[in-house]
């Protein structure tokens, strides 16, 4: 038994025991706030109220311009929120858990997050197509039904999604409790940097971080389907080693005496009997056999 601190990355020799987080009455009642949270903030734009005022109000006050020091690491920072660069690492995390643990929880996970996430959030931000700041037209407007499709902030609900899984995907509560504070820090970092750059307003960003929210919320109703999931891939993973293996086993078709494989070589030093064809056979049956010659006998 291994003692150093590498025996951790070993595979484990049997999958271990994990709970899989049930749907509790803490988190329907959490999943019910950050819905209805979800709901004002977009009636709040679609009614043009103070929130749109302050989407301006911030646009036109330039956090870019009064703090330029900062345009340099944030254009970096926000790349935490882009799909593919997270989506690699995470899922590269999540591959390595699923080896280590037997099990194809985890990416399975991660993967019903992101197709929820696309699905959701796609759908609203074509619904309503909001043009983002740099491309707005009117001043005080919504600029919503413009063809635009920033609402929500896709940044913003995927830095929640896919930083989040790891903590909803934590085997004890103090990790998940680490790892639930790392991930908030990066989502709210990820949502007030794209208010920095004027690439989004702050009510994008404010229903960014309520999607975001609500499909981890909602994961433990996915969990059944998981199970399902993972068990069909891994019953056709056994089925095709079966087959493989017994193909492996199977005794070759030709014999060894019509020239087929031999199964074990011949022995050091005997050499093989020389094999003639039929034909040669027979036609040596055939021959005649010579005549005497007269001088024996005469003899």
């Amino acid at each position: 038994m291994r003692t150093d601190i590498f025996a951790r990355l070993d595979r484990e020799p049997v999958p271990p025991k994990i709970e899989v987080p049930r749907m509790t009455r803490t988190r329907l009642a959490l999943f019910g706030g950050t819905s209805a949270f979800y709901l004002i903030v977009v009636v709040a734009v679609l009614l043009s109220t103070w929130l749109v005022t302050l989407d301006w109000k911030i646009m036109l006050f330039r956090p870019y311009q009064q703090w330029p020091e900062l345009h340099a690491f944030l254009d970096y920072y926000v790349v935490l929120g882009q799909r593919g660069p997270t989506a690699v690492m995470v899922a590269a995390w999540l591959g390595w858990r699923s080896w280590r643990q037997h099990t194809l929880r985890p990416l399975l996970s991660l993967g019903a997050a992101l197709l929820l996430l696309n699905v959701t959030v796609g759908a609203v931000k074509l619904g309503l197509g909001r043009l983002g700041p740099h491309y707005a037209t009117q001043v005080g407007s919504a600029e919503l039904f413009a063809g635009g499709d920033i609402f929500p902030s896709g940044h913003t609900a995927n830095a929640v999604v896919t930083w989040g899984i790891l903590a909803y995907l934590a085997t004890t509560p103090r990790a998940r409790r680490y790892l639930s504070a790392l991930s908030a820090v990066v989502a709210l970092g990820v949502g007030l940097t794209t208010v920095y750059l004027g690439t989004h307003w702050l009510s994008d960003v404010l229903l960014g971080w309520a999607a975001g929210l609500l499909i981890l919320l909602a994961l433990p109703w996915c969990e059944p389907v998981i199970a399902v999931v993972e068990a069909w891939i891994l019953d056709r993973r056994d089925r095709i080693r079966e087959r493989l293996r017994s193909r492996r086993r199977l005794v070759p078709s030709l014999p060894v005496a019509s020239g087929g494989p031999r199964l074990f070589p011949a022995p050091v030093g005997q050499e093989e009997p020389v094999r003639e064809s039929v034909g040669t056979a027979a036609s040596h049956a055939r021959a005649p056999r010579s005549r005497p010659s007269s001088d024996r006998l005469t003899a």
